[in-house]
């Protein structure tokens, strides 16, 4: 349990907590995240942290930041001095601690993968230290499904669990709450990331109990007397994604409900993460769609080493090779946590520096020149064998096959006189045997709205439409 409060977190909590301990007689309302950000922006322009907002000699400082969000507004947000503290003791009483993006025990990867989505306050209640374990797995899914869903979910977390990995979900009805009792009942540990009701869930006594034993963690970015609703459910998503290194969604609706929505948000924004998808029983129209958006696949693994194999081949933001760590930036998106709510944080090496692109970028061209040359398909077993000397994992493999094809994909555009669509691309691609997702490669070229710079009139692709051309050459 996280005892005390840094100064931030205190001046961070004044500003955008409704700080709800019995009833809240506030005047204004707290900033909304978008605000704190924009306040956050202003503090780091002048140098400054929010908890020099506190400070006797604070009146300029205040005056400059007052614009972003209105004076008065600010004034009366951090003048809730004793609400804060009926709501910090009240907490205290319950056991329930909270942190926020400026302090050291904020979960580190929230801020690696997340960078300013990730969430600015983090209440929760058991040992946050279970946040920070590697090579956990988030489970979910929909809440009205089938007995038969729900115990593949079960069965799954507590294979997790005799493997020693963590389970996260959402502890909602359904395959999130299969899950994590699935991890639980089998004397695993598992991260209940939740969209409201935080202090109703931690008084219930079997939580408790699993509390005290250090099994289990309850956390929300929201008020700890937040009633669920929607719009939470949709937000907290990111963030059980984001405490795991490889996800699975075992059901989903095409099209609609937070499941589908916080899948497709990590396969478009997120796709460093490696989303599986139920391959056994009956399929789904959402499962499906998904596996068109690029995610894969579960392997199905029957032992506790199989699932760790998986896991661990997934991408990491620690690397010990150089090399093996600059080779991986293509597909990792990611960077040193982001500079945060303290100016001065820099604790984390950036990945790569500005002098080791030049022989990074060569190293990557002869791995691509090899590739082209293997004979035979081009699949993630042929490749690992041909690079056994670099110990490379079966993810990065999958990025390299991924770029190798986006490359192709560029010369097929380029050297084409007709309207190409997905599915002839797909045949192309066929013909020199790579084995690629050739959605997430589309996907990303549009992206970087390469697309754009064809001759002829381009045409957004859209991944939900199978035969849509990609550009048209109407002029």
């Amino acid at each position: 349990m996280i005892e005390n409060l840094s100064l931030n977190t205190k001046a961070i909590l004044l500003l955008t907590a409704p700080l709800i301990a019995g009833k809240s007689n506030a005047k204004v309302k707290p900033l909304t995240p978008g605000e704190y950000e924009r306040l956050a922006r202003r503090l780091q322009e002048t140098q400054a942290e929010p908890s020099d907002l506190l400070k006797p000699d604070a009146d300029t400082l205040k005056e400059r930041c007052g614009a972003a969000v209105g004076k008065e507004r600010l004034a009366v947000l951090l003048g809730r001095g004793f609400l804060l503290s009926q709501a910090v003791e009240y907490w205290r009483t319950r056991a329930i601690w909270v942190v926020s993006r400026a302090d050291d025990s904020y979960p580190r990867r929230l801020k690696e993968r997340l960078k300013r989505d990730a969430p600015i306050l983090l209440y929760g209640c058991g040992e946050i230290e279970i946040a920070a374990s590697r090579g956990s797995l988030a489970i979910v899914g929909s809440r009205n499904v089938d007995d038969s869903l729900n115990e593949y979910a079960r069965d799954v977390a507590s294979l997790s669990a005799k493997a020693g990995r963590i389970v996260v979900s959402g502890a909602a009805r359904g395959i999130d709450r299969a899950a994590m009792n699935g991890a639980l009942e089998a004397g695993g540990k598992a991260v209940g990331v939740l969209a409201g009701d935080l202090e109703r869930i931690t008084m219930n006594r079997e939580h408790r109990n699993l509390l005290l034993e250090k099994r289990l963690l309850l956390i929300s970015p929201y008020d700890p007397r937040a009633r669920f609703n929607v719009g939470h459910a949709m937000q907290r998503n990111k963030t059980i994604y984001a405490l795991a290194e490889a996800a699975l969604v075992v059901n989903a609706t095409a099209n609609s409900g937070g499941t589908w929505a916080g899948a497709i948000e990590q396969l478009r924004k997120y796709p460093a993460l490696p989303v599986y998808v139920r391959s056994i029983g009956e399929s789904s129209e959402g499962i499906e769609a998904l596996q068109h958006e690029g995610a894969v696949p579960w392997p199905n693994p029957d032992t506790p080493k199989a699932l760790k194999k998986i896991l661990d081949a997934a991408p990491s933001e620690e690397y010990d090779d150089p090399v093996q760590r600059t080779l991986t930036m293509e597909s990792q998106k990611e960077s040193a946590p982001v500079k945060e709510d303290r100016q001065a944080e820099s604790r984390t090496p950036k990945p790569c520096d500005a002098a080791d692109s030049a022989p990074v970028d060569e190293l990557f061209g002869k791995i691509m020149e090899q590739i082209e040359r293997m004979d035979g398909p081009k699949t993630k077993a042929t490749v690992v064998n041909k690079f056994k000397k670099l110990r490379v994992s079966e993810t990065q493999v999958q990025t390299w096959l991924n770029l190798f094809a986006e490359r192709k994909i560029r010369e097929l555009f380029k050297s084409a006189n007709a309207c190409k669509t997905e599915e002839e691309i797909s045949k192309e691609i066929q013909k020199i045997q790579v084995s690629a997702q050739i959605r997430r490669c589309l996907s990303g070229l549009v992206k970087e709205k390469f697309l754009d710079k064809i001759p002829g009139r381009p045409v957004k692709y859209c991944s939900g439409q199978f035969n849509r051309s990609l550009f048209d050459q109407r002029n």
